[in-house]
């Protein structure tokens, strides 16, 4: 069972990051100041506990440019990904964001040597059609080719190549310096544009105050500490595929705590969904044929 820690971080870690959504739907602040504090609030936490254990390790130099290019990709996706919910709709960026588990198969494709398997394509295929359903079919007859879908699009190519990279990196760095280095360049990052589109760092709620440290703390610390760790022991295309699972449970969320509706066709939609996650755990390799005959048996 040497798979059980790495996996039971990811649930975990999924489970974290799909309160996010339920969050950044009390619009209590605006999306890209959200964004910097997500990523500042992280790293305020995280500082003393790395100063105070001396658990930082400097890397070589080629793998500290590597980190600092994650943290801006990571801070990137989450800035591009907040600009296209702006412009369009959360459904639409958050569908278009999530075809991520698919750059990152054809990238792993064409620039590893670790191939994505069989198992990966099939369960990537039924896990977009269980995304798909979820959503509703009706959603993709009032899709808009504009900016947003663009921006949406290029969220996923860049968490894709996060992955790949961060994937990387993690043979070669532990994964609290991995995750210092990362939130003080997304920090910076985010605070020079926050600043550039002179948004507010001040002026918000007790309460909006609240679910930004929620988000910092378990949305972007716990969250990612976590994913990382599975990052580090799993296989990137199986992870980001894995990472799909967070519209069930944020689908979930929203009927316990925002009392959205839920329909049958989502019920089914998240079954499916999880259902391809789950080919890709699946050890030995599957064919259609054979996962047809399997299921009809």
């Amino acid at each position: 069972m040497t798979n059980a820690k790495p996996r039971l971080a990811l649930a975990i870690g999924i489970l974290c990051i799909s309160v996010f959504p339920i969050l950044v739907k009390l619009n209590l602040t605006g999306g890209l100041i959200s964004a910097f504090y997500r990523m500042a609030i992280a790293a305020m936490l995280l500082l003393p506990y790395v100063v105070i254990t001396q658990k930082f390790k400097l890397p070589r130099t080629r793998i500290l440019l590597l980190a600092i290019v994650c943290g801006l990709l990571f801070a990137s996706d989450v800035a591009v990904w907040n600009i296209s919910i702006q412009q369009s709709s959360a459904t639409q960026a958050t569908l278009l964001t999530n075809l991520s588990p698919v750059w990152v198969g054809v990238f792993s494709f064409l620039f590893l040597k670790n191939k994505p398997a069989t198992n990966f394509w099939i369960g990537t295929l039924i896990a977009i059609f269980g995304m798909i359903t979820l959503v509703g079919f009706e959603f993709f007859l009032n899709l808009n080719f504009n900016s947003a879908f663009l921006l949406a699009i290029l969220s996923g190519v860049l968490y894709a190549v996060y992955m790949l990279v961060s994937k990387n990196i993690l043979s070669e760095m532990d994964v609290v310096s991995f995750m210092m280095v990362t939130l003080l360049t997304s920090t910076l990052f985010l605070g020079i544009v926050c600043l550039i589109l002179k948004e507010p760092f001040s002026g918000f709620s007790n309460l909006g105050w609240v679910v930004l440290f929620i988000q910092g703390i378990v949305c972007q610390l716990i969250a990612w500490l976590l994913i990382s760790y599975a990052t580090q022991n799993m296989r990137a295309t199986r992870v980001s595929l894995s990472l799909l699972g967070q519209a069930v449970l944020a689908t979930l969320l929203a009927w316990l705590f925002l009392d959205e509706k839920i329909t049958f066709q989502m019920i089914i939609g998240g079954l499916i969904l999880l259902f391809g996650i789950r080919i890709t755990f699946y050890s030995k390799t599957l064919s259609l044929k054979k996962l047809f005959n399997k299921t009809l048996h």
